[in-house]
Formats: structure tokens, sequence, C-alpha cells
């Protein structure tokens, strides 16, 4: 059936089909309640209330933000149970204060460093503001956090144990390195070893008065390969949302699974290449090839019928800022998708291709039926 009001769209933009969201959603939530966490998702891959509303089964509950931006966005629409799951620096502190009071929320923090719990504690004190606050643990994913054996996990405990105004809460990890192998049996350790990291660390705080410590993990991948999460509080994942082609590459999810797309239009053909040139480039698509290692095909992501969604057998080769090119063999392919007519691209890394646009354009029962608005930025 065809999507009569396709045309009517600006290209470049996002399609978002409405029932995958929907079913990766529901999906989501229903590992969780399997494994008997809560589910925290990261709203950092849609950065749309809209969207969180339906991770969240259309409620208004705890989310994960990547960015103050994101944190002030989702509490102006009330939401109230706000982790920004980004270390804490002093300087960022203020504009912390300011939005918990303005939205009457709690935007719960993360530090790794005894500089910055120094600083969260002078800050506490002469401000009289309270915080809640997780420290970071490294897994193994080698970005941010404190080995689990770390001698400063104890030191950062006591110095918030001394300050009555801040809530030293738990611990947060994050096996980003899931992300690294296509191999079930790998994931499945990873998934292990980050639940068993987050639940050691917490003993070696000095002293905790909650009886229930938030541990608080999470990844796409590891939530849907863990064994189980005993004693997990909760999980903080995102992209299960949207999909993508580096997740389908590695067997995570299906590519029929993927719920956006860029929405293109054909601008030129360049019979001499044997390229057809679409008005989709590095900022409509980002520059991620982050699908390439297992699925070396793919370049900068594979072109579908804009009607059907159908991948075509052909992928975007080459990008400029404005421009990607698709390489053709067959010069059919110059009839079959003449200039001004569109296709759709299936994206390498969603939360990177979503954040070069403002809106969604929401596809449901083969029409676009809405526009949701985003948010970008710091």
């Amino acid at each position: 059936m065809k999507i009569s009001n396709l045309e009517e769209l600006n290209t470049p933009c996002l399609i978002l089909d409405k029932t995958l969201l929907e079913k990766n959603c529901s999906l989501a939530r229903k590992k969780c309640a399997e494994l008997k966490t809560i589910l925290r998702p990261h709203v950092k891959t849609p950065k749309s209330i809209e969207v969180a509303k339906i991770a969240l089964d259309n409620q208004v509950g705890p989310i994960t933000v990547s960015t103050l931006d994101e944190a002030e966005y989702f509490a102006s629409a009330g939401f109230k149970d706000i982790l920004y799951a980004v270390c804490i620096i002093p300087k960022k502190l203020a504009r912390l204060e300011f939005l918990q009071k303005k939205y009457d929320c709690v935007i719960r923090i993360v530090v790794d460093s005894i500089l910055v719990a120094e600083a969260t504690v002078d800050y506490s004190n002469s401000h009289s503001t309270k915080f809640e606050i997780l420290i970071e643990i490294d897994c193994g994913e080698g970005r941010s956090g404190l080995y689990v054996e770390d001698k400063k996990i104890l030191e950062i405990s006591k110095i918030f144990s001394e300050c009555n105004k801040t809530n030293l809460m738990g611990v947060l990890t994050h096996a980003g390195h899931s992300y690294s192998t296509d191999n079930k049996t790998e994931i499945l350790s990873i998934a292990n070893k980050e639940r068993e990291d987050a639940l050691a660390a917490v003993k070696h705080f000095s002293t905790f008065n909650n009886n229930n410590p938030i541990i608080s993990i999470g990844s796409s991948p590891t939530m849907l390969f863990a064994s189980h999460l005993n004693n997990i509080s909760e999980v903080r994942a995102g992209i299960y949302m949207f999909w993508d082609l580096a997740q389908a590459s590695r067997g995570i999810c299906k590519i029929e699974d993927i719920a956006v797309t860029v929405l293109a239009s054909v601008i030129g053909h360049n019979y001499q290449k044997k390229k057809i040139i679409i008005d989709a480039g590095a900022l409509a698509l980002s520059k991620d090839i982050s699908a390439n290692r297992f699925m070396p095909e793919v370049g900068y992501g594979f072109v579908c019928d804009s009607n059907s969604g159908k991948y075509l057998g052909l992928n975007i080769s080459e990008i400029h800022q404005e421009h990607g090119a698709i390489d053709i063999s067959n010069p059919d392919w110059f009839d079959n998708l003449p200039i001004g007519s569109l296709v759709r691209v299936l994206p390498n890394h969603s939360c990177l291709t979503c954040a070069g646009h403002s809106s969604y354009n929401i596809l449901e029962n083969n029409m676009i039926i809405d526009n949701w608005k985003r948010t970008n930025g710091w």
C-alpha cells in the first residue's frame, strides 16, 4: 500500500514506525518483568517525551538521561525520577540544584572522583541542597568509573557519609563493551560480570544507611541475554526502542525490528561513476559505521523502498555533508530510482543519526499521522 503523504515531507527527515516502537518497548518491559527488576529507559536515544512515555507503557516513570538539557526537557513534562548517568562536575551543580527546585524533581547524579565528591559535599553544605548520588563502577568498558576493588570507593563513601544533605544511594555500571561482540556466550559473560561487579562494589562502602541500595546496571544486549538479575534494582537501556544496524549486525535484533529510518530524496544521477545521489549526507545519517565490523556491506546505511520499508539490496557507499551516494552495478537503478523519488535509509547508530534531526514523523497504518519533537544539545 502506498504511503500517500510521504511526498509531503521535506527531506531528509526521520520516519519513526510507531508499531515497531511499541513492540520493541513492550518486549523490553516484559523482559525486565521476567527478571524481576525495574526498567529505567535511557532516553538519550529518542530524546522525545512521547517516545519515553511509550517506553514506560504510557506512564511518567523513572528515566535515564545523558545531558542536563534532557533532564530539563523531561522534568518540564512532569518526569520526577531522573538519573543523569554521566559523571557530574562541580560547575554543573548549580544548574542541577536549579532544575530540581524549579521542577520539584530528583535528578540523581553519578561520581567516580574524590575531588568531585568533596566538591558536591561542599556545595550541599553551603547551599543547603540535597543530592542523591551513585558511585560509578567500571565493569570492563574502560570508559569511566572505578574498578570494583579500587580503594577510592571506600574513600568516596566516607566523604558522603559525613554530610547529612547528600544521600549515597548505591552504584551504577554500564557494560558498553557488550556492543563489541556478536558472540552470545561472550555477551552472557559480560552481563554476569556487570551484575557481579555492581553487587560487590556496594560492600566496599564505609557505612551505608540504606538497607536496599540501588544497584543500577544496563545495556540492551546484557538486558536481553542476562541469565538472571537477582538483587539488581534497575536496568538502564535505550537502543532497544529503535534498534539499528549496529545491533542487528551483532544479532541483538533483526533488521525488521529497526523502527527509525531517514527519508531522503534522489537528487542526482552520476552516470560516469554509476552513482545515485541523495540529499542525506553526514549531517542526516552521521558518519558512524559501527555495523561494518560484523556486516561490512552496510556502508553508511541500508537503502530501503520508501513505501514498504523493504531493503533494496543497496547501501550508502559514500557521504559528504549534505550528499549521500549509492553505488550501483546495474544501470536499471537509474530508472527505478529517478530524480525526485524517495528512499528510506536504515541507520548504523540510531542515537547519532537521530541527533541530526529536530523531530520524528510518525508512521502508523502506512500513513504519517503526527510529528513528535525531540530535544538536542547539552
